[in-house]
């Protein structure tokens, strides 16, 4: 079966006329050919579309079903240049964007309200996943763009490319109503040696983990490491049911629970980094997009 547009557009005319004459009128066209191609279309169908006499025309069952579709088609036809420049241009398509929990508390709400206001018609699926997760998906091609904690490994580096968006100092988030907190606006870790420590495993979360034995380090300290959890969520509601205190990007203190005080550390804290990785030979307009609004703020 060989229909054109053109076909269509000739039906549309004599169904909305309900005269060939007028229809062709219309079409800029002799009645002849337009009755031909009508002929034509009702031959491809293997249905007749009009019942026709000398006085009037009138749309068969199978004419009156066709018209909207013929009707959707074309507008659909006509459509088609705006929307591959849309899609060449990356203002309309997905993203899948990974993002890992402290993101969620910082910079995420921020850039995903900017990209949905810039470019309404992109469809964008989120997931939130630890960085070794998200490294993984990323390798394999099943994400466009990760929010992550570096360091990336050195294998991942020679096929992702990797822009830094936030840098930020641990805090410390423990239970209401600590004693060693009464009346202090800053902790020292020094006074919080009885406290177990609730942390990001290592193999998930090597860098915060590293950065938070280092603020002990540092203070001369060895942790008691009391809880392992690998969602932030997880470890704040643990802080706030008493069972011990964690050290988290200051991000996190937007996380309001009950049971739960935050507190800038007196101590020398390094500072943790969150940023946008991709992979390099990812050429999806709508990741290019993304990536030139957010290199913009």
């Amino acid at each position: 079966m060989n229909i054109e547009l053109r076909q269509l557009r000739y039906f549309i005319a004599v169904a909305e006329e309900m005269h060939f004459g007028r229809a062709a009128q219309r079409l800029h066209m002799t009645q002849p050919p337009l009755s031909l191609a009508i002929r034509s279309l009702e031959s491809a169908l293997g249905v007749a579309l009009f019942r026709r006499n000398n006085r009037n025309v009138a749309l068969t069952p199978a004419g009156i079903a066709l018209l909207p579709e013929a009707q959707r088609i074309l507008q659909q036809t006509a459509a088609l240049p705006d929307l591959m420049r849309r899609a060449a241009s990356g203002a309309s398509g997905s993203l899948s964007l990974a993002f890992v929990s402290t993101a969620d508390y910082s910079v995420l709400p921020s850039f995903l309200r900017e990209f949905r206001e810039t470019y309404p018609a992109v469809d964008i699926d989120l997931r939130e996943a630890t960085t070794d997760v998200q490294l993984d998906e990323l390798m394999q091609g099943r994400i466009d763009v990760s929010l992550l904690i570096p360091p990336l490994p050195e294998k991942a580096r020679l096929e992702i490319d990797y822009l830094p968006v936030l840098s930020e100092p641990l805090i410390l988030a423990a239970p209401k109503g600590l004693p060693a907190l009464r009346g202090k606006t800053r902790a020292s870790l020094q006074t919080l040696t009885d406290q177990p420590l609730i942390i990001f495993p290592r193999r998930i979360a090597p860098a915060l983990h590293d950065a938070i034995l280092a603020c002990y380090h540092e203070a001369g300290l060895t942790p008691h490491i009391g809880q392992e959890a690998i969602q932030m969520q997880t470890i704040i509601g643990l802080v706030s049911a008493g069972m011990g205190i964690a050290l988290v990007p200051q991000s996190v203190s937007n996380l309001k629970r009950p049971g739960v005080d935050y507190r800038p550390l007196t101590n020398k804290t390094p500072l943790v980094e969150t940023g946008l990785a991709w992979r390099r030979d990812n050429t999806s307009p709508v990741l290019r997009a993304f990536l030139e609004l957010l290199r913009k703020k």
